[in-house]
């Protein structure tokens, strides 16, 4: 599996340690072993029915427990929803592998979950991946430089700190904290999504792994804040977060080499704008 560095600024192929042959294969023999599993359990249900014993949604069932299988129902109904399910998380699977989530937004990765779900999926063949891997390394800067334009346009410019032509040295965020008589807690909502996506097309810019959510700067921050319900400061690598009552936090950037990567990006994206520095 690939490093999300790597993704962004190194190799040709987007699945290096995935074998397209063996994913094929083994999809499509299973699907072959799951059609003769719903004709021999068919087979099976007219028997017991026939003997009175009831079909197999009668007794392979757990009782109290009335839960649907496509495995019950017969082979033209069950393995088109079959295939499309086992392909979806194939899918999935081989994203996540390819390390291109990480290059997406909160906005970008929410409509791909969406397409999976209801869109239209490519069958599984070896040709399909190919191609589909190839567009996506064609694209790839395009879908990083397209996240942090996202976060970019997504900050307030209520506030003369953040120029609406250049990232600069701190940013105002609005509504990241509450405080009441116990002390702050952090917001749920975009704002939180916001703050990660930013701080995850630093760790791109630098050349290291990204962290998972279970260690992204939202969490980090939410576990400092419930910690230490009192101050109002959180410091790291790549941030100093000053917050206030009034629900605003000051953020200043520490790496502001990568300020500057990213206000050229946006600079690309909107020529002419971006202030003289």
């Amino acid at each position: 599996m690939q490093t999300e560095s790597d993704v962004l600024t190194g190799n040709k192929e987007l699945i290096l340690s995935t074998s397209i042959e063996r994913i094929v294969t083994g999809r499509d023999f299973a699907l072959k072993q799951i059609e003769q599993l719903i004709e021999q359990l068919d087979a099976i249900s007219r028997l017991t029915s026939e003997v009175g014993g009831g079909t197999a949604q009668d007794w392979a069932m757990r009782s109290w427990h009335h839960y649907e299988s496509w495995l019950t129902e017969k082979v033209d109904v069950a393995m088109p929803v079959i295939t499309r399910n086992i392909d979806r998380s194939i899918w999935r699977d081989l994203m996540l592998k390819s390390g291109m989530l990480s290059l997406m937004d909160a906005q970008a990765r929410e409509q791909w979950q969406t397409n999976l779900q209801e869109g239209e999926l490519p069958t599984i063949s070896e040709a399909n991946i190919l191609s589909t891997f190839e567009q996506l390394h064609l694209n790839k800067m395009d879908v990083f430089e397209c996240g942090i334009i996202n976060v970019f346009k997504g900050l307030s410019w209520d506030y003369k700190t953040n120029s609406p032509c250049s990232f600069g040295k701190k940013i105002i965020i609005n509504n990241l904290v509450s405080h009441n008589r116990w002390g702050f807690s952090l917001n749920w909502g975009w704002r939180r999504d916001q703050l990660a996506d930013l701080e995850r097309m630093l760790f791109l810019l630098d050349g290291k792994p990204i962290p998972d959510n279970r260690g992204d700067i939202s969490t980090r921050l939410m576990e400092h804040i419930r910690d230490n319900p009192a101050k109002n400061i959180y410091e790291d690598e790549f941030f100093s977060i000053r917050y206030y009552q009034k629900g605003t936090a000051h953020l200043s950037f520490k790496r502001l080499e990568l300020i500057e990567r990213m206000n050229d990006i946006i600079a690309k994206h909107y020529p002419g704008m971006l202030a003289s520095r």
